[in-house]
């Protein structure tokens, strides 16, 4: 059965974040998915997993090994704020009656 609750996160897709713990610690990189539901993010170029893949010829897939991002917990990782380049968490202020998050170091807008 589904979960029906809708969950967010504090990173959107498209984010520039940094991994703040695990093998990739200090690794920069944008939010290539959000997964709101198992409260997980793909980075670029972190987590990197090395998986096998079978040949499908019909949708012209060559087999063999293939290195890809695999998702990580949402909580391992910050904002980047483009403003003041640090890391930072996110506050969130109503401006002009929407809800819109704000670094917390600098007071710039995060969402264009």
């Amino acid at each position: 059965m589904k979960d029906t609750n809708k969950k967010s996160l504090h990173v959107k897709t498209g984010d520039r974040v940094i991994v703040t713990t695990g093998k990739d610690k200090g690794k920069i990189g944008n939010v290539k998915k959000a997964i709101p539901s198992e409260n997980k993010v793909v980075v670029e170029g972190a987590n990197m997993v090395t998986k096998a893949q079978k040949p499908n010829p019909m949708a012209g897939i060559q087999g063999g090994l293939v290195k890809m991002e695999a998702p990580l917990d949402s909580s391992n990782v910050m904002v980047v704020c483009p403003s003041c380049e640090k890391p930072t968490k996110i506050k969130h202020e109503i401006k002009d009656g929407k809800k819109v998050r704000v670094c917390k170091k600098c007071g710039e807008q995060l969402d264009v």
